[in-house]
């Protein structure tokens, strides 16, 4: 791809998360110490605001939608992330909790950020994605873009095929709801080192 001829977001900001990739890919040990910069770019911020449209997903605690910012506006609305983060004014809202009845009859809460608050993250998200798919291991499939469940068992039956002799699965109840904070953070801190993203 020719840089000088990248005119979408979404191209430049693929060239951006394959240079990020490739330099966490060469040096597994480096640290990245200049995110937030890339965070507030234009081109990452409409690419985080397109894909948050196509997720679609319910106004969070300021009861702002996805129609009501394209009514008054898309430009201005990006713009206006874009200042607040520019400046170091971004500050997220918290979620709005909503219940999600289980098949056993109990309910999983679940927390609905505001649609600014999750094109930040979805924006930080696109920076810091490339970084750790470094890291991960070929055979892991979860939360991973562009692989699913059904690349998982296909996987397993292509071991099994050649006369594996384990599957392990495992899943840990309230996973999510329990993971330790402070030991999350420092093995972020082992990839980025700028302290507005983290």
């Amino acid at each position: 791809m020719n840089a000088n001829r990248l005119t979408t977001p979404k191209e430049k900001v693929q060239q951006l998360q394959e240079k990020l990739g490739h330099a966490a890919e060469e040096n597994k040990k480096r640290k990245f110490h200049s995110l937030y910069d890339k965070v507030h770019r234009w081109d990452v911020l409409c690419e985080a605001w397109k894909r948050v449209r196509a997720n679609k997903g319910a106004a969070g605690i300021d009861a702002v939608t996805l129609a009501d910012i394209e009514k008054h506006g898309e430009i201005s609305f990006i713009k206006e992330c874009q200042r607040e983060l520019q400046e170091g004014t971004y500050h997220p809202d918290p979620v709005r909790r909503q219940y999600i009845p289980k098949k056993d009859g109990k309910q999983r809460p679940l927390g609905i950020p505001t649609v600014r608050d999750r094109v930040v993250q979805m924006a930080t998200k696109l920076m810091i994605e490339p970084i750790f798919e470094a890291d991960f291991h070929e055979t892991s499939f979860g939360f991973r873009p562009k692989r699913g469940a059904k690349g998982a068992l296909d996987r397993i039956r292509k071991a099994c095929n050649r006369k594996g002799n384990w599957v392990v699965d495992i899943d840990i109840q309230g996973y999510f709801d329990n993971i330790n904070q402070d030991k999350l953070m420092k093995l972020v801190q082992m990839r980025i080192n700028d302290r507005r993203i983290l």
